[in-house]
């Protein structure tokens, strides 16, 4: 364990010294022979002390929420182990051509449990996805509203449960948090990998109609149609779809926006951090939409908030934005003012855009204020929230 670890290993130990040396005479040799090879078991212990140390530090600073409760990456792969034999079960499947679901790992945090599953997507070619719901102890219950987060360009499911510190707030609310991945992955589509903001980890939250990934690359059916079925239809006894909010983060505050837009009381509430506003005007946009879409731009606008905001006309969900002041992509790639703008054209309210000084486009910003984006899933969803 990293406990016996950071004693330093067997080898220093003063106690096995004298026991070298009270060992009878004719094994002396074998004392000699055996003090080089327990240095080098010291040096390469303490090497591996040093290496645990540096990954639990680098975890503790990325996520101090699961601190305590993931020490480090060799108690982290023993609790998963011990914790995965907890959880209830995944339900049979409805039908023969529900997805099956594969319990990944699984810790348990404030009460509630972190619980990561994978299974064959056929919206995403029959890609193997993951993705991860936070139980809140009132699931144990009954079926619990449910907070969709969208994640931004380069993250998986991972990000948002092990950096974002939502845990505890949903744990006090009674509200589940699901975080599904941000593309397909090992779907062998020539160049998915070359770029960061293209192609793996970059689903932008659309259904692409270019041959090469109109296969794959369907995250909008992904998010609105497959997940919550399969959600539904497997964990239905802890979920409750029909009451669901929907935020994200940067892409992911793209998705979450349009998502709820294109689909008029499906959601209860949105809100976003530093989503992208109008990507048929940015540089990220313009990248995936005409890779991902082709060269019509006049089919970019159903994945534009901006635009969809201009022509919306179903209920006014609460919207809640929080942006940066200090991110560096706010310039260049976020533009909150065009849909700040459209929706004051349109009359949409509630609309809020809090502009937060000082702060960038990273989990430290999302972190500070991800319990006010609960509470405002929570108020719209009927659950006691201030």
């Amino acid at each position: 364990s990293s406990s016996s670890l950071s004693c330093g290993g067997i080898g220093g130990q003063p106690q096995v010294r004298r026991m070298l040396q009270t060992l009878h005479p004719a094994r002396s040799a074998l004392s000699r022979d055996a003090a080089p090879r327990l240095q080098h078991l010291t040096a390469a212990t303490r090497a591996h002390t040093v290496r645990a140390s540096c990954l639990c530090q680098q975890q503790t600073i990325l996520a101090p929420s699961l601190a305590a409760s993931r020490s480090s990456p060799l108690t982290a792969r023993r609790r998963i182990t011990v914790a995965a034999a907890a959880p209830k079960p995944v339900t049979a499947a409805a039908m023969s051509d529900t997805p099956t679901l594969e319990l990944v790992s699984s810790w348990k945090q404030y009460g509630g449990w972190n619980r990561r599953y994978k299974y064959v997507s056929p919206t995403l070619g029959n890609t193997t996805t993951t993705f991860t719901v936070y139980f809140p102890p009132a699931a144990d219950k009954g079926p619990v509203p449910v907070f969709y987060w969208l994640s931004g360009l380069t993250c998986t499911d991972d990000n948002f449960t092990t950096k974002a510190g939502a845990q505890r707030r949903a744990a006090q609310l009674g509200l589940a948090l699901v975080m599904p991945d941000t593309s397909p992955r090992g779907a062998g589509v020539e160049g998915e990998a070359e770029g960061w903001d293209f192609g793996v980890g970059a689903g932008f939250y659309l259904n692409a109609t270019q041959p090469k990934w109109a296969t794959h690359w369907r995250m909008y059916d992904f998010v609105v149609k497959e997940l919550p079925a399969v959600l539904k239809t497997q964990l239905g006894e802890q979920l409750d779809t029909g009451r669901a909010a929907i935020s994200g983060h940067s892409m992911g505050g793209h998705g979450a926006i349009t998502i709820a837009l294109k689909n008029p009381g499906l959601y209860k509430a949105v809100s976003a951090f530093a989503p992208i506003c109008n990507p048929v005007n940015v540089p990220w946009g313009v990248k995936a939409f005409s890779g991902y879409l082709g060269e019509d731009r006049a089919s970019w606008a159903q994945y534009d908030a901006t635009e969809l905001m201009k022509g919306y006309a179903g209920p006014h969900l609460p919207l809640l934005i929080d942006q940066g002041s200090s991110d560096n992509f706010l310039a260049a790639q976020l533009a909150p003012q065009a849909l700040q703008e459209a929706a004051a054209a349109r009359g949409y309210a509630p609309f809020t855009l809090r502009m937060q000084e000082g702060y960038d486009h990273s989990y430290f910003f999302i972190s500070t204020f991800i319990d006010d984006h609960l509470d405002h899933a929570a108020r719209a969803l009927g659950l006691a929230a201030p």
